[in-house]
């Protein structure tokens, strides 16, 4: 979607919304791993920016046009650390929004949200209730179709399809995982990388 200027005087796009993070420990950890973990599985593509809980405005001039998705990527931008997400400036929306569903925020996850994204084209849109308290399944998935998001389908083995990220996601207790679809090896989470490097370790160390 192309965002129309329509402002000729300075205009204060505030960097928080004074909301917390998340709504409980779950919600908290989900956000702050799953953006850091998506993001280094990007690591090597210079047009792939990942971030999440950022203000996200998309109409210059209207300071009240914006949302604050806790994961969002998006492709065909450079990386770099942003204060905030201006749409008109950036020229790219995000291709994948998740956001960890709790009590608070489920109603606008499901309408609201669910509405704008579609209409700024975000193409693929996930919803986790980590707690499994609001919503069944609790891991949901909508792929854009037209101006409209049709419900994703789990494949055989009950998991979700990113074609955008190139992940299956599934749910694994109060936590998301996620899969790389070219090689089927789960890719770690960041808080999963100290046992992942000590088992490594192990195997180098049986090997010799």
């Amino acid at each position: 979607m192309t965002a129309i200027s329509t402002t000729t005087v300075a205009i204060d796009y505030p960097e928080s919304d004074g909301k917390p993070v998340g709504e409980t420990d779950a919600h908290r950890r989900e956000i702050l791993y799953i953006v850091d973990t998506i993001d280094r599985f990007f690591a090597a593509v210079p047009d792939v920016y990942v971030s999440g809980n950022l203000m996200f405005y998309y109409e210059e001039g209207n300071p009240s046009s914006v949302v604050s998705p806790d994961v969002f990527v998006v492709k065909g931008v450079k990386k770099g650390l942003r204060r905030v997400y201006k749409l008109w400036e950036e020229g790219q929306a995000p291709c994948v929004v998740i956001e960890m569903t709790s009590r608070s925020t489920r109603l606008e996850d499901k309408g609201n949200k669910r509405a704008l994204y579609a209409m700024l084209g975000v193409r693929e849109y996930f919803m986790f209730d980590p707690l499994g308290e609001y919503m069944k399944p609790p891991l949901q998935g909508y792929t854009l179709v037209g101006t409209e998001y049709a419900a994703m389908l789990p494949d055989p083995d009950g998991k979700l399809v990113s074609r955008e990220l190139g992940m299956k996601l599934y749910r694994d207790d109060t936590y998301l995982r996620l899969i790389d679809l070219k090689t089927g090896d789960e890719v770690v989470r960041t808080d999963d990388l100290g046992s992942a490097l000590r088992a490594a370790e192990e195997q180098a160390r049986a090997a010799e």
